[in-house]
């Protein structure tokens, strides 16, 4: 059922929730990728250039998830991510998941038609890669 792309898409969860995880632990993963994700990208684009992106990813994404739930009209100083949140623990395991997911990947979609897909590759990666704060699996040289 899992296409070549899922994985991607579901890259900055993959490795912060479990397969038995309910929803109150996705919301959590969620707001933990969010956090880095604001940390790591205001210092390059700014605080309100990283509200603007996830503002405009919640718009994107709402044709397909009309439920998710964005931050009042007019804010644009900083990232709130309580409505989002909120709106996930009113959903099944699933299709939080999949909304999750989907806002993440159009995250990374518009960052990339701005910046470019290198970069945004290297800007994201370790958030992408963060495994709940443990340092990715290496390949061993064996």
């Amino acid at each position: 059922m899992d296409s070549p792309n899922s994985l991607l898409t579901t890259a900055p969860l993959v490795n912060r929730v479990r397969e038995d995880a309910d929803v109150a632990q996705i919301a959590e993963a969620v707001s933990a990728v969010w956090a880095e994700i604001e940390k790591t990208l205001s210092p390059i684009i700014g605080q309100r250039g990283v509200a603007a992106l996830y503002r405009r990813s919640l718009h994107l994404s709402r044709v397909a998830h009309p439920w998710m739930a964005g931050p009042p009209e007019g804010m644009d100083a900083a990232m709130d991510t309580q409505p989002l949140l909120t709106a996930l623990l009113l959903q099944k395991r699933a299709d939080a998941l999949l909304a999750a997911s989907a806002l993440f990947q159009t995250f990374h979609d518009l960052l990339a038609s701005l910046v470019g897909p290198s970069l945004t590759e290297r800007l994201l990666r370790p958030v992408w890669s963060d495994s709940a704060g443990t340092p990715p699996a290496t390949e061993s040289s064996t």
